[in-house]
């Protein structure tokens, strides 16, 4: 028998058990490798719909389809071992129908192996939020700045500028949590307000662009590792990893056009 102890992967319990505790350290991630790095210090890996702006090039993630969230969810999900992984849910995959949306979370969870799911919307989505919770299907709930339905607000926007607006998302926090959200993603939303909706809500907010007082927070990898050309103003950018692949793809070139490229000669030796 092998000494070695197997690695037991986080659960959707053990991420709503962090309420109020030891912050929770999320980031996204849509493949092997990076998840791999990422798995050693993440609580939970998202799958982000935002892969079809950063991996593939999309103006937003309207256009992003479910195959293409499952296809990254595998990667994602084998190139790990510890954190939980929770794959966005596409959108037009869900909206529809509570029935509809069950269809497609199930199809994600069993062909991804992911732990659980992800849908944007607040009060709107509490319906569905329960119908899935209810038929075995965990979700994260992501109320405030929705990338999903940045063509109704008008773009990207921070939310709760106007005091006024505030009992509409505290009002969308509370309807995710009692319809059985194990946690929410609070995103571009002012920090009073984000602080409030922490106060407010018994499962874990995970901040993205709100407050350094909500339960965790989350980040997109690329953003955080300077490899997009546009990164949101309030990421804080940890590496510098753009340049530095330049760099190496501007030298490898020289050396081949140059045929100082090493032979294998030089490689095997």
């Amino acid at each position: 028998m092998s000494s070695q102890t197997k690695i037991r992967r986080n659960t959707v319990p053990m991420i709503a058990a962090r309420k109020g505790g030891e912050p929770i350290v999320s980031l996204t991630s849509y493949h092997a490798h990076t998840a791999a790095i990422v798995d050693k210090y993440a609580d939970f890996i998202l799958v982000g719909d935002s892969l079809g702006m950063v991996m593939h090039g999309m103006d937003s993630t309207v256009g992003v389809p479910l195959d293409l969230m499952i296809m990254h969810g595998r990667a994602v999900v084998r190139g790990t071992q510890k954190a939980l992984i929770v794959v966005d849910m596409p959108f037009g995959s869900y909206e529809e129908s509570p029935g509809v949306a069950f269809r497609n979370a199930a199809k994600v969870m069993k062909e991804t192996g992911c732990g659980a799911i992800k849908l944007e919307g607040g009060k709107r989505m509490a319906e569905t939020i329960r119908f899935l919770t209810e038929r075995g299907i965990p979700v994260m709930a992501h109320i405030g700045l929705t990338p999903q339905s940045s063509h109704v607000m008008g773009g990207f926007k921070t939310q709760g500028r106007d005091e006024d607006t505030w009992p509409a998302h505290i009002e969308d926090a509370l309807a995710v949590a009692k319809a059985g959200a194990f946690a929410v993603v609070v995103e571009g939303v002012v920090e009073p307000l984000a602080d409030e909706i922490t106060a407010a809500v018994e499962i874990p907010t995970i901040g993205i662009g709100a407050s350094k007082n909500c339960d965790g927070q989350i980040l997109v990898l690329e953003d955080m590792l300077g490899l997009n050309e546009w990164t949101p103003k309030f990421v804080k950018v940890y590496g510098d990893l753009g340049p530095s692949i330049e760099k190496a793809v501007s030298d490898y070139a020289e050396e081949v056009r140059d045929r100082s490229f090493p032979g294998p000669e030089q490689v095997y030796k």
